[in-house]
């Protein structure tokens, strides 16, 4: 997941334009594929043999469109680029018709990323619902069609959310990281946040190796924090015939820095045992293992409600 590009004065969302050519690079010299998004719905259930990377790219920067759009379109780099209606056309933001020229691309596909991009999880549900469908109405008079891929703004959401979002889009990713798998929810793909901190060669190399670290249930299914459930008991469920489980070591952002997790597998659960609550807005956890095929990882994202 990207945002702008060349845009300095932005370290938490921008990448240096020649480093993101870096990433492009080491993706083809490792004999990685892109994924086409245009297949996303006739093989997200089917078994991959190998894996491939989905570019994706958030908001709608006109740092994107100067800076980032012109080498995937030289290199023919599927992606998908997601869109607030609201900011389209404002400074620094494209316009509807450098979105429409980008559209038109067979390698382009455009998706909706509400129509504020507030912090919709302080909104209460029916102007949650109404920041979505507006969305949906301005794409659908500006581009003919709602697109079948939703961004959630910040990667927060709860479980009412995710309901209403499936109610009107195939596909819904976060902002938490991870490996896309066949037993992903649909409207909780994970995604590797890269920028200037998170997007150095080392660490960009670290992530396009990672392989799925599967599981068959989370508890709680509701990923919404407030005073009453924070910390979260968060259970995960494996799969019975899965390997080397024990090997799984986790970190989280609980209390005011990352550490290791207090965690107890038995059978095949995985609980969590979280000490203190999570104090900012976003409580991640991360978990991997090292088995034979490589580190197996997986990330999840807690929304924290701290109003």
């Amino acid at each position: 997941m990207y945002h702008r590009f060349g845009e300095h004065k932005y370290p938490s969302t921008n990448i240096d334009v020649n480093v993101f050519k870096e990433h492009i690079k080491i993706i083809k010299e490792t004999k990685l594929e892109f994924f086409n998004p245009k297949n996303l719905v006739d093989d997200f259930n089917k078994v991959k043999k190998q894996k491939k990377i989905l570019i994706t790219i958030d908001d709608g920067f006109t740092s994107f469109y100067e800076n980032a759009w012109p080498y995937l379109r030289e290199n023919k780099i599927p992606f998908i680029l997601f869109i607030s209606t609201q900011t389209v056309g404002k400074k620094g933001y494209m316009t509807w018709k450098q979105i429409k020229d980008i559209e038109k691309e067979e390698i382009a596909f455009i998706g909706n990323h509400s129509h504020t991009h507030e912090y919709l999880i302080e909104f209460n549900f029916d102007d949650f619902k109404k920041d979505i469908n507006k969305s949906i109405e301005i794409f659908n008079n500006k581009l003919g069609y709602n697109p079948i891929y939703f961004s959630y703004p910040f990667g927060e959401y709860s479980f009412e959310h995710e309901k209403f979002i499936a109610s009107k889009f195939k596909f819904g990713f976060g902002q938490h990281s991870g490996v896309i798998d066949l037993n992903k929810n649909k409207y909780e793909l994970p995604r590797f946040p890269i920028n200037e901190k998170y997007g150095d060669l080392k660490r960009f190399k670290s992530v396009i190796s990672y392989l799925p670290l599967q599981y068959k249930n989370i508890i709680p299914r509701d990923k919404l924090l407030n005073n009453t459930n924070n910390p979260p008991k968060l259970i995960i469920e494996f799969f019975e015939e899965q390997k080397n489980l024990n090997n799984i070591t986790c970190y989280s952002n609980e209390g005011d820095r990352w550490k290791q997790s207090n965690i107890n597998l038995e059978n095949n659960y995985l609980k969590v045992n979280f000490v203190e609550k999570f104090n900012f807005r976003r409580g991640r956890i991360n978990c991997s293992l090292n088995d034979r095929e490589g580190w197996r990882f997986f990330g999840i994202q807690f929304s924290n409600n701290l109003n």
